[in-house]
């Protein structure tokens, strides 16, 4: 019996379903027989020691894993019941439904008007009056309207680290997404402003499905609802957050957890 086999809790109707998502660059294997289910509307967080796979897995959600070379995908990724790998599937649409927060915010060299709306404008929106209230929204579902709202023409780019990483979170709420990926929003944060998301990703659960990765196992105790924890790209254990940190099912888990290891 496969590591993976017991890490499968089943959730009721799970808003992403993988199974037996196993993925190789060239001949090596980056992510073996993967399969649970995350729910809508709760923050899931994907922890584990670096190059476990967390961040490979994470990019398979919104096929960014689709521009490297030599990838191979066996198995399969589900979001709403339909199969994200269908050849016939539309990527960009994907893409809007499924955001996505990096590590190192990446605002565009534009305002920070032009910043929230860049994935409106791609989609071919253009009235005033409806980019004016998005930017407003999102700015605010950010928690950064207040800190913004007089220098909207100004460029992004004359932010700090943290309101630049929170005008990245407003980017990707502006197109209305259901699922929000970030992979560790915080790590290149000071404690205040990783404080600082960590409260929005708790008042954005809810409103849209979370999946975090992160190397800090207190962040994930602390805003998560659910954990999966990945060793050497297999699912080693999944479920309810306070339970996995509290009674881990696997030795390896609570090695983790403990410290022991990693």
């Amino acid at each position: 019996m496969s590591h993976s086999a017991t890490a499968i809790m089943s959730i009721e109707k799970p808003q992403v379903e993988v199974e037996h998502l196993n993925l190789f660059y060239g001949n090596s294997q980056a992510l073996t027989d993967m399969s649970f289910g995350i729910p809508a509307s709760q923050v899931t967080a994907l922890i584990g020691p670096s190059g476990c796979g967390k961040s490979t897995f994470l990019r398979c959600i919104n096929r960014m894993n689709d521009l490297v070379e030599g990838l191979r995908i066996e198995g399969s990724i589900t979001i709403d019941g339909e199969n994200i790998n269908d050849p016939s599937l539309d990527v960009i649409e994907l893409r809007r439904k499924v955001g996505m927060v990096f590590q190192k915010w990446n605002p565009f060299p534009k305002s920070i008007y032009e910043n929230v709306i860049y994935g409106l404008r791609i989609a071919g929106i253009k009235e005033r009056g409806v980019l004016d209230q998005a930017v407003e929204q999102s700015l605010k579902r950010a928690a950064l309207w207040d800190e913004v709202k007089d220098r909207l023409q100004q460029s992004a780019m004359g932010l700090s680290g943290g309101q630049m990483q929170r005008l990245c979170i407003a980017r990707a709420v502006a197109v209305n997404p259901e699922i929000i990926l970030m992979d560790e929003p915080c790590s290149a944060l000071d404690p205040r402003s990783t404080s600082r998301i960590e409260e929005l990703i708790r008042e954005l659960r809810g409103e849209y499905t979370i999946i975090i990765v992160t190397h800090n196992m207190q962040q994930a105790a602390r805003i998560s609802d659910y954990t999966a924890y990945m060793y050497l790209g297999e699912l080693i254990e999944y479920g309810p957050t306070q339970k996995l940190f509290t009674v881990p099912e696997r030795k390896e888990t609570e090695d983790y957890i403990t410290g022991r290891f990693g």
